[in-house]
């Protein structure tokens, strides 16, 4: 039987290594490649095409979502597991809408983590047993499409644009307006647009909001 190859996505060096020394003493599962934030995984994960990303959530850069999200969108055929700190309904919710195919909680022993990427190599869906059984019953409700929405009916952040993403992750980590327009290469004026735009979308009205939305949503770590 072929190997369950992977590619670890963390921004953390000493994690890396350790989950790396951990995956290549299971057998049958190899390692193909390590990545430090979501633009060096997507590509790792084009040049290797591996069975499995195992992927963090707050990452500087690109964060672990919306990494997941252009890793399912490009290639569907590779299983998304992710392994997080956060055992908030918010982050696995959107995990999963994102279209990860597991989500494992980084206390677990070993065992289970072995459990779930042979899962996940099967494309089931696999989440640790410590996560609440409403957010899986709330996520079935949601891609059942049931109080009259249909199954494609996603978070608002689902809705936004990279470009938006973008502005609000940098937005959470306390660039000024001036700033990020300099880091996009676009103008002030544009800036502000995506702004209006962002509140308007989440239902926010100020900045506050949008650090602690960004926050929910594994945009950047937690102390940042």
């Amino acid at each position: 039987m072929a190997p369950i190859r992977v590619v670890l996505v963390d921004d953390h060096i000493l994690v890396r290594a350790g989950l790396h020394a951990l995956l290549e003493r299971m057998e049958g599962i190899h390692v193909l490649a390590e990545a430090s934030d979501g633009c060096e995984a997507l590509e790792l994960i084009r040049a290797h095409q591996p069975d499995i990303v195992l992927m963090d959530l707050a990452m500087p850069g690109l964060n672990g979502l919306e990494t997941t999200m252009r890793v399912v969108q490009a290639w569907p055929h590779i299983g998304v597991l992710i392994l997080s700190m956060h055992a908030a309904e918010e982050y696995i919710v959107q995990a999963l809408y994102a279209g990860a195919t597991g989500y494992l909680l980084k206390n677990v022993v070993t065992a289970e983590l072995e459990f779930a990427l042979r899962a996940v190599a099967r494309r089931e869906i696999y989440l640790s047993p410590a996560i609440s059984k409403q957010v899986i019953a709330d996520y079935l409700r949601r891609i059942r499409g049931s109080e009259g929405r249909p199954p494609h009916a996603l978070h608002p952040y689902q809705l936004l644009t990279p470009r938006q993403r973008e502005i609000l992750r940098l937005i959470a980590e306390g660039y000024t307006t001036k700033e990020i327009a300099q880091r996009l290469h676009v103008s002030v004026k544009t800036v502000d647009t995506h702004r209006t735009q962002l509140m308007q979308r989440l239902d926010m009205h100020d900045i506050a909001g949008l650090v602690r939305y960004a926050m929910r949503m594994g945009l950047l770590a937690p102390d940042a």
